[in-house]
C-alpha cells in the first residue's frame, strides 16, 4: 500500500513552508518573509500517530495573478492538488480573510478531495482565536487554530489529516500479485518494455523525453504469476525539470516506488550509468525496495567478451551501496532477456517476503561471531545477545547488545553479510535496528 500524499495549500506567505520544515522535522524548504519564495513544490516523509505519509509544500497560489512565476507557482499547487489524497488548505489569521483565499477555496471544492482548514499564526490560543471565525465563510468546514512557528496545536491538524486516509485495514488484504515499478531517466525505454511485455502498444512510446506524466498501471499473467507494471514518468536532473508537470511527475514516481514489490531501474546502455541514475536507484534502495538494476538497449552496443563485465563493474563501483542487487543488461526493442528477468523479479519478491526464525537466525549470528570476534573500545568490549527479525519488505531485524555505541557499521555489514551468504536475500535491502539489553537480562 502506497503512502497517501498531503499537498500544503495556500496564498502566499501564510507559513505553508515553516509548517512544512516542523512536520518533516527539516529545513529543506526555503523560509523567508517575501512572497512567493517557495517556487517548488518540495516533498518530505511525515510520521504521525502510526500513519506514514509524504506532504508536498506548494508555491502560494495568487488566482488572478498575471505575473509569470506566480502564474507558474498556481500551476504547481494545481499539479500538486491534483496528485493529493488529502489537502491542508492554510490561512492566516493576522491578515484574516481574503479574495484570494476565497478563490483558493473554490478551486479546492472543485477538486473534491477532503480538504483540512488550517488558520495559521494563532501564536496565544487563549486571546487570537476570535479572529478565526471568519474563516467559517469559506464554507470548508471547522477551521483549526495552529501556529507552526511555535509548534501549537499542530496535534489536532494532524488528527483530522490522518482522519481521511483509507483504512489500512481494509487495503491490508493483499492479494497474489507482484507489483513492478519501472523507473528511470526519461528516454531510457521504461514504456518500450512494457509494451515488449504485454506484445501490444499499451503505453506511448516517444523518443521525447517526458512523454509519460503520471505512473500507469498495467496488468499482465507470466507463467501463472499476476504482476502489476507501474510504468513512471522519467526524472531528471533538478537543473532539467523547467515543466511544472513534471514536477509533479516525480511525487507520482515516488508513489509509484512506495507501492511496488520489486523496482526496476533502468540505464540507458550507450549513456552508461550516470550521477542521476544513482540517485535514482537511492530513491528505490532508501524506501527498502527489492531492486534490479537494468540495463537497457543493451543490442546497440558493440561488444566483445571483456564488454559486460567491465560495465558491471561500473555499475558496481557506482553504486556500491547496493552490492545486493542483480545487474540485468536486456533489450526492450528485441525482447533479449525479458523471460529471465522476471524469473529474477520473482525470486527477488519472494526474498522480500522471507522470514527467518529466531534459533535459525542466532545459529548463524553465533557462528559468525565466533569467525569474527565483536569489537571493543578502551577495553569495554561489544557484546551480542542476540537477534529476531521483526518485519519484512524489506526484512528488518533488531540486535540486542549491551552498548549501542560499540555496535560499529563496519561489524554490522560483516553480520550482514554472513546473513546473505546464508539465507541469500538476493536484490533487497537489510534493515537492521540496534538495541541495547541489560547482560542480566
Amino acid at each position: 500500500m502506497s503512502k497517501p500524499i498531503v499537498a500544503v495549500i495556500g496564498r502566499p506567505n501564510v507559513g505553508k513552508s515553516t509548517l512544512f520544515n516542523r512536520l518533516t522535522k527539516s529545513k529543506t524548504s526555503i523560509v523567508d518573509d517575501t512572497p512567493g519564495v517557495t517556487r517548488d513544490r518540495i516533498y518530505g516523509e511525515v510520521e504521525w500517530l502510526n500513519h506514514k505519509f509524504t506532504i508536498i509544500d506548494t508555491g502560494g497560489i495568487e488566482p488572478d495573478s498575471t505575473d509569470i512565476i506566480l502564474s507558474q507557482m498556481r500551476r504547481q499547487a494545481e499539479a500538486a492538488i491534483e496528485s493529493a489524497d488529502v489537502i491542508i488548505f492554510l490561512v492566516d489569521v493576522k491578515t484574516g480573510m481574503t479574495d484570494a483565499d476565497t478563490h483558493v477555496a473554490n478551486m479546492l471544492r472543485k477538486s473534491h478531495k477532503p480538504v483540512v482548514l488550517v488558520v495559521n499564526k494563532v501564536d496565544d490560543m487563549v486571546h487570537q482565536t476570535m479572529g478565526m471565525y471568519e474563516f467559517y465563510n469559506l464554507g470548508l468546514g471547522e477551521p483549526i487554530p495552529i501556529s507552526s512557528g511555535q509548534a501549537l496545536n499542530l496535534g489536532d491538524m494532524l488528527d483530522e489529516v490522518v482522519s481521511y486516509f483509507p483504512d489500512e485495514d481494509a487495503e491490508a488484504e493483499e492479494d497474489d500479485k507482484i507489483r513492478v515499478a519501472i523507473i528511470g531517466k526519461p528516454n531510457v525505454g521504461k514504456s518500450s518494455l512494457v509494451n515488449k511485455i504485454v506484445g501490444e502498444e499499451r503505453v506511448i512510446v516517444s523518443n521525447i523525453a517526458g512523454t509519460t506524466r503520471d505512473s500507469v498501471d498495467t496488468e499482465v499473467t507470466i507463467e501463472g504469476q499476476e504482476y502489476v507494471l507501474i510504468d513512471t514518468a522519467g526524472i531528471r536532473r533538478r537543473s532539467k525539470i523547467k515543466e511544472n508537470i513534471e514536477k509533479y511527475s516525480i511525487i507520482r514516481t515516488i508513489a509509484a516506488i512506495d507501492r511496488a514489490d520489486v523496482v526496476l531501474i533502468l540505464i540507458d546502455a550507450e549513456e552508461g550509468i550516470t550521477e542521476q541514475d544513482t540517485k535514482i536507484a537511492g530513491m528505490a534502495h532508501e524506501a527498502g525496495k527489492g531492486c534490479i538494476i537494468v540495463v537497457n538497449k543493451w543490442d546497440a552496443i558493440e561488444k566483445d567478451d571483456k564488454t559486460m563485465n567491465a560495465y558491471l563493474k561500473k555499475i558496481t563501483n557506482t553504486l556500491a551501496y547496493m552490492q545486493y542487487a542483480p545487474c540485468m543488461f536486456i533489450s526492450a526493442l528485441t525482447g533479449q532477456r525479458i523471460p529471465k528477468l522476471f524469473d529474477t523479479i520473482y525470486a527477488i519478491a519472494q526474498n522480500q517476503s522471507q522470514r527467518i526464525s529466531t534459533g535459525v537466525l542466532n545459529d548463524v549470528l553465533y557462528e559468525a561471531m565466533a569467525m569474527n570476534q565483536p569489537p571493543s573500545d578502551k577495553g569495554k568490549p561489544l557484546k551480542i545477545f542476540y537477534m529476531t527479525q521483526v518485519s519484512i519488505k524489506p526484512p528488518t531485524f533488531v540486535i540486542f547488545v549491551n552498548d549501542k555505541e560499540l555496535m560499529h557499521f563496519s561489524y554490522q555489514r560483516y553480520i550482514e553479510n554472513q546473513m546473505r551468504e546464508a539465507f541469500g536475500f538476493k536484490g533487497t535491502p537489510l534493515r537492521f535496528i540496534v538495541r541495547e539489553k541489560g547482560a542480566k537480562e
